[in-house]
């Protein structure tokens, strides 16, 4: 299992790209939009400067749902190489067959 901490900031950093992910859009829509003056660009990269990072989609990490692993993940099923393994021994993975001889 992961550290608890790890996942819970995880979690966290979820929970705010999903509050903030509008206003984010907003902002780099003015940034990159050409037609508009330099000063309004410009404050706009500054107030989202100033938004915190962890609202980022950036700064999410994927892990797995079964022990919050964070490598070796499979996006499809959302858990790791080592808990698809040992599911897929208990039989409780649908379609996955361990054979061994």
């Amino acid at each position: 299992m992961a550290k608890t901490s790890a996942v819970e900031k995880n979690k966290r950093r979820r929970k705010t790209v999903a509050q903030q992910s509008a206003k984010r859009a907003e902002l780099k829509a003015i940034i990159m939009n050409q037609s508009m003056s330099i000063e309004d660009r410009f404050k706009a990269t500054l107030k989202l400067a100033e938004m915190p990072r962890d609202g980022s989609k950036t700064r999410i990490r994927n892990r797995c749902e079964v022990t919050g692993r964070p490598r070796a993940f499979y996006r499809k099923l959302k858990m790791s190489r080592i808990a698809l393994r040992e599911l897929g021994n208990s039989g409780k993975v649908p379609g996955i067959v361990k054979s061994s001889w």
